[in-house]
């Protein structure tokens, strides 16, 4: 710890890694690198398949896969490649399709909602503008590799909100319905599940999906977040959520899945299920009772004073003893969030974390803090390796997580809607197209 300084209260706490910062990036990361000689060479770039008079390029596939590689942090080696081609190429086929259709029905789809999705990445990523394609690029993958999977999946979601109508708008009585259903659940068990589907139309094409589903196992269960696999290879619509299913019960899921959920422990990574159209992959996040979910829900403010080297708690550098400082000043003068966040300005740190769980709040002595701190009073200095923290609660409330809004229950509604027509319309998509393979 730092030797105490003059006047000044001593700091609370030393504690590593305990800022509560954004959330971990999901883009292609900077550890992730190709392999030798690999990922820089030249792709012939000769015709796999032929949809609708429309060329599917081996350049095509090689970008999708090395994309879905890169985001995973898998090294793209020449059998890493081989083994994601043949579900690449169907994916590439599926998204052709759907964006001819998108085109078909003339629904635009402008450069403008491209670039508007990627600056909401690029925030949501802590990336400055650019940054997402001088990372791509970086990596040996062409932004347009990624620009046309975000087109496709824009163009592909306003489609089956026309294709809906009416029915994208629940009525009052539907929605009513599921709460009431809902309360009469109380108690009962609910989890909260994601999903990546994986699309078996012919059963020729069984045991290349039963290869591909376990490949994708495999990378989850070596440590690819399963938001990222969800989004590139999953084929629920879902797959836009990072295959987030939200809070389901049992009977909400098809019964195979419904068998293994109720027995997964939080965390699990199911083994392939074989359901009505193809394979499901689950994971349990967490489990609760329907209906009951008390939470403390804070609204905090954070002020961020980095240290410009490694802190030594033996020998503190002179910048470190003022950063400190500056930290305590605060601690006794801040009266308001307002303050802390006037305090903040010009740092690389959020103000503000968001609306916060106390009871997920890790490690215990942060959560132990923030439960004994009053609104509107700072935090003593907490110090870290890397900086010192100040800290103010700026309201608390306790809800029930659990209980469902009628806005919530219309989200459902329109999500099994959109899901079940996405599936009819692919398949209908995929029975009508004329597809040539040349591979």
């Amino acid at each position: 710890m730092l030797r105490p300084l003059p006047g000044a209260r001593p700091a609370a706490l030393l504690l590593a890694g305990l800022l509560l910062g954004p959330a971990p990036s999901a883009a292609p990361p900077a550890h992730a690198r190709t392999a030798p000689g690999v990922a820089e060479a030249p792709v012939v770039n000769r015709i796999v398949a032929v949809v609708n008079g429309e060329v599917v390029t081996q350049g095509d596939v090689v970008g999708r896969a090395r994309l879905f590689a890169l985001n995973a942090g898998m090294p793209v080696a020449p059998e890493t490649l081989e083994r994601l081609t043949p579900q690449v190429v169907r994916l590439v086929i599926d998204e052709r399709l759907r964006m001819q259709e998108v085109q078909r029905r003339r629904i635009p789809v402008t450069d403008n909602d491209v670039a508007e999705a990627v600056r909401e990445l690029e925030q949501r990523n802590n990336l400055p503008p650019g940054g997402l394609r001088a990372q791509l690029q970086a990596l040996g993958v062409q932004p347009r590799v990624l620009y046309d999977q975000i087109r496709t999946q824009i163009g592909w979601a306003r489609l089956l909100r026309l294709q809906l109508g009416p029915q994208a708008n629940p009525s009052e009585q539907e929605v009513q319905e599921v709460i009431r259903r809902a309360q009469a659940r109380m108690g009962e068990p609910e989890y909260l599940v994601s999903e990546i589907f994986i699309p078996v139309d012919d059963p020729r094409n069984e045991e290349e999906a039963q290869r591909f589903v376990q490949e994708v196992i495999g990378q989850l269960r070596r440590g690819t977040p399963f938001p990222v696999a969800a989004t590139q290879f999953s084929q629920a619509q879902t797959a836009l959520q990072g295959g987030d299913l939200g809070w389901v019960r049992a009977e909400d899921l098809d019964e195979p899945v419904a068998d293994v959920v109720r027995r997964m422990p939080p965390g699990a990574i199911s083994n392939p299920i074989r359901v009505p159209g193809g394979y499901q992959i689950v994971t349990l996040r967490q489990r609760r009772e329907s209906g009951r979910d008390i939470a403390t829900l804070l609204s905090v403010r954070q002020a961020w004073f980095p240290f410009s080297t490694p802190l030594d708690p033996e020998n503190p550098t002179r910048q470190q003893h003022e950063q400190v400082e500056r930290a305590q000043r605060l601690s006794q003068s801040a009266r308001s969030c307002e303050a802390i966040e006037q305090a903040s300005r010009g740092t690389d740190r959020p103000a503000d974390p968001g609306v916060i769980r106390l009871e997920n709040v890790t490690p215990q002595p942060l959560r132990a803090l923030l439960a004994g701190l009053t609104p509107g009073r700072a935090s003593q200095p907490i110090i870290t390796p890397d900086g010192v923290i100040v800290m103010m609660v700026c309201s608390r409330e306790q809800r029930n997580l659990a209980e469902l809004t009628p806005e919530q229950a219309r989200a459902q509604l329109l999500r099994d809607r959109v899901e079940n027509l996405s599936r009819q319309l692919q398949r209908d998509l995929r029975r009508r197209a004329q597809i040539e393979m040349r591979v």
